[in-house]
């Protein structure tokens, strides 16, 4: 023990040393100034204020391969998070990063001079180059403006408060010891949804959110038009897709990152800052062999118990040090179209690549198909009745003990190959065996046992940690704090607070300048323009008295918590003090449909196409799309907004009650709408369904066409109310060609947003509204007539 002790100190004390004799050795900077430079000999670094980023040379153990790198400075290993030359390393001597004196570009030169890599930003104000404490390295002018950062290109990590956006993507490293550009990404995809994809020269294939499920049962949205990530300070990751997880030990203080690794998962990372080790405290998929290509084409990830790659019977390493580079058949392929078997391998599949799939099929049946000369094998599961799979390729098998099934191998009959002894075995496995079937086979993870076992216990410790402080935070709450609010409103607070700000009444006052700028005003409350202390322009609204008490309030907050989409109003925030109930949303350039519709500032036809084509999306979101069926109530022009684009936006949805969709018959009691816009089920005293909103669609598309209020033509006389809607829609059947003229709604041969062309009449270029002269050739169902497919007349 005495020695064990010895040996300790003497380690601690030999790191002191070498890490003082570097330091002496070593010279930082805050900031490296225009016309400045450093050289890869030179030993300077760039360092963050308070220490913890490092950005320099950047250079591997026993490689003259050099990176221009930002790293983790109190970490023991250095990690790095971010390198400007990735794909393309600079000798360890002569090369150089310098700000330009010409044009403030910052250039990294190799030891000819050549330029490796360089930022894309020639600005004459670059005054230096500084690294914050965030990790983002930035050049800023005389002013303090960014003018170039870090952040803006990512590698394959991402920092607290950094934002992936649509345009950015993170990139795994290739392999251990090397930062170049691998297979893995993480992206927001064509769908809007935040995904990992393995993508190669030969194949791409996404692997997260879970394919097999669609992008609602993977709890996501594609209603997605930000389309942004972020790891906050907390290590809660978010993004717009409604995708969001918290590292185990969520709080602040704790330096942490999110990487894709080389074998292709997506973790969260934490520093202990007493060793300077990491802790992975998140993952994306806690079964890393469902990773897509983690061992290549014609490799099997298996459980030995940990991950590890082996080849197909009958296929070889490609590069015995890169399992990137997958296996490689050791027979001729032109064997497969003569004699050939079938090696069975159970509990076995392989990602993808179906030539055919037969349901209801027999395993004889399934051997038949595979006998074409395009297949590899064929994968056949047993439960139920049987299910052919044939593969056109053996790409990323993964064997599990829990598969229902087995693959069968193509193989030339005169090659002599037996199943590895993986195969045989159990699922459970001690080290000794597992060494002795995997001799020669490379790890996917190169991770020193001793380190992982730490790691083990250090999760572990800090999910019993975590555990007893959520128990004491409970146990204060239970005890300490009043429980006057119901609990559906507490429900609500505790989903909110996750996703929004939640401001106090002073900021928002002094946000609005006392409530001066009055933007508009309506039944559920008034609206003040306002600028937050990070200079977003935002719309206050201060809600009046259709909020009869707390319960009504927190049912708007629950409800826009879960919504997002391009065509609604995006709300930021929320305050509630007292009586003091006010909602924070997105302020939009524009304002609302009304003051382009009834002025001399009239949209043109095809922004008004467009504005109606936006409104029937964000409607058809709200009745479809969203986990509780919204019904806005009270859809007019004064409810939807116009961005700098005139794209529409609906506003003031979710203050009426939420109807559950499996609860058809639920009705509103209290009576919510505008005269003029307000359907029929209103006066009648009917269920109110989506419908009402659809009524209310077709008198604002009514409105964009006449560019009259139609509201204004309701007079008091209840049986002659819908007067000047018939007249309005008999003019227009005998002035429009019926079938080119939309309404809103799904209808019979009518398609919503196609434009009205004149047989005479006004030019269609021009921005006001006109009515066709001259009578359709014949009297169809146009749309204003019969019912629609909700079962009520427009």
């Amino acid at each position: 023990m005495r020695n064990l002790t010895l040996k300790f100190l003497y380690l601690h004390f030999l790191a002191i040393t070498l890490y003082l004799f570097h330091s002496a050795n070593s010279k930082s900077m805050l900031r490296l100034k225009r016309g400045a430079s450093i050289s890869v000999e030179g030993n300077t670094f760039i360092t963050s204020p308070d220490d913890s980023f490092t950005c320099g040379f950047y250079a591997m153990p026993g490689s003259k391969a050099c990176w221009f790198a930002i790293w983790f400075t109190n970490s023991t290993d250095k990690t790095v998070v971010w390198t400007a030359n990735r794909d393309r390393p600079v000798n360890s001597q002569g090369s150089r990063i310098s700000i330009q004196g010409a044009d403030g570009t910052m250039v990294l030169t190799d030891v000819d001079g050549n330029i490796i890599w360089q930022t894309d930003t020639r600005k004459s104000d670059v005054s230096a180059a500084e690294l914050l404490n965030t990790g983002n390295l930035v050049l800023k002018n005389p002013r303090g403006d960014i003018l170039w950062q870090s952040f803006e290109v990512p590698t394959d990590t991402l920092l607290p408060s950094q934002i992936l956006t649509k345009e950015k993507r993170l990139t795994s490293s290739a392999r251990k010891g090397s930062f170049a550009s691998g297979y893995f990404n993480l992206y927001f995809g064509s769908d809007n949804v935040l995904s990992l994809i393995y993508d190669s020269p030969d194949t791409s294939s996404l692997y997260w959110p879970n394919p097999d499920y669609d992008v609602y049962t993977s709890g996501r949205t594609n209603y997605n038009g930000s389309r942004l990530a972020v790891l906050d300070d907390t290590g809660l990751l978010r993004s717009s897709d409604h995708f969001h997880a918290n590292a185990s030990d969520k709080g602040f203080g704790i330096k942490r990152r999110l990487t894709i690794d080389q074998d292709g998962n997506l973790r969260i990372y934490s520093l202990i800052n007493s060793t300077g080790l990491w802790v992975i405290t998140w993952q994306a998929l806690s079964q890393p062999c469902q990773v897509h290509g983690v061992c290549g084409t014609n490799g099997i990830c298996v459980y030995a118990p940990t991950p590890k790659c082996i080849c197909t019977p009958g296929y070889e390493m490609n590069d015995p040090s890169d399992w990137n580079a997958g296996c490689k058949p050791t027979f001729n392929n032109s064997l497969l179209n003569s004699q050939v078997k079938f090696l069975e391998l159970s509990q076995t599949d392989y990602f993808g690549s179906d030539l055919y799939y037969k349901p209801n099929f027999t395993l004889e049946a399934c051997r038949e198909l595979c006998r074409n000369s395009l297949c590899k094998g064929f994968t056949y599961r047993t439960w139920g009745n049987g299910h052919c799979y044939v593969k056109s390729d053996l790409f990323n098998g993964h064997m599990s003990p829990d598969y229902p099934g087995s693959v069968y191998i193509k193989l030339p009959r005169s090659l002599q190959v037996s199943k590895p002894s993986i195969f045989h075995g159990t699922s459970t496995m001690c080290e000794s065996r597992e060494a002795e079937i995997l001799v020669g086979s490379p790890s996917m993870y190169d991770i020193p046992r001793r380190t992982a076992r730490w790691g083990y216990i250090y999760s572990f410790c800090g999910a019993l940690g975590a555990i007893e402080l959520l128990f004491v935070v409970l146990g204060w709450w239970f005890l300490f704090t009043k429980h006057g609010v119901p609990a559906s409103v507490e429900d609500g607070y505790r989903m909110i607070s996750n996703q929004f700000r939640r401001f106090n009444y002073a900021e928002l006052k002094k946000a609005t300048n006392n409530f001066r700028e009055e933007l508009g005003r309506g039944g559920s409350g008034v609206v003040y323009k306002g600028v937050l202390a990070d200079d977003r322009v935002v719309a206050v609204k201060r809600v009046g008295d259709v909020f009869q008490g707390q319960e009504e309030f927190w049912a708007e907050m629950t409800t826009v918590g879960k919504i997002n989409h391009i065509n609604l109003v995006r709300m930021w925030g929320f305050c509630s003090e007292g009586r003091h109930r006010l909602l924070v949303y997105e302020y939009v350039d524009n304002m609302s449909l009304d003051k382009h519709l009834f002025d001399l500032n009239f949209l043109g036809w095809k922004q008004r196409f467009s504005v109606a084509l936006g409104t029937a999306k964000g409607l058809a979101y709200l009745h479809h799309e969203c986990l509780e069926w919204v019904i806005h109530c009270d859809v007019k022009p004064e409810n939807i907004l116009l961005d700098v684009e005139f794209q529409p936006k609906i506003a003031d949805f979710g203050l009426a009650k939420l109807s559950r969709r499996d609860n058809p018959g639920s009705e509103i009691s209290r009576i919510r709408g505008t005269k003029g816009y307000m359907a029929p089920e209103w006066a009648l005293n009917r269920p109110i369904t989506a419908k009402v909103d659809v009524y209310g669609y077709g008198v604002v598309v009514l409105e964009m066409i006449k560019g009259v209020k139609l509201a204004n033509w309701v007079v008091d006389d209840a049986e002659d109310q819908e007067i000047p809607l018939k007249n309005l829609c008999r003019q227009v059947k005998e002035k429009v060609e019926c079938r080119k003229l939309v309404l809103g709604g799904e209808h019979s041969g009518s398609k919503i947003g196609r434009e009205v062309q004149p047989k005479t009449g006004r030019n269609i270029d021009s921005n006001k509204p006109f009515l066709c002269r001259g009578r359709p050739k014949q009297a169809t169902n146009n749309g204003f007539s019969g019912p629609n497919s909700h079962g009520m007349r427009r």
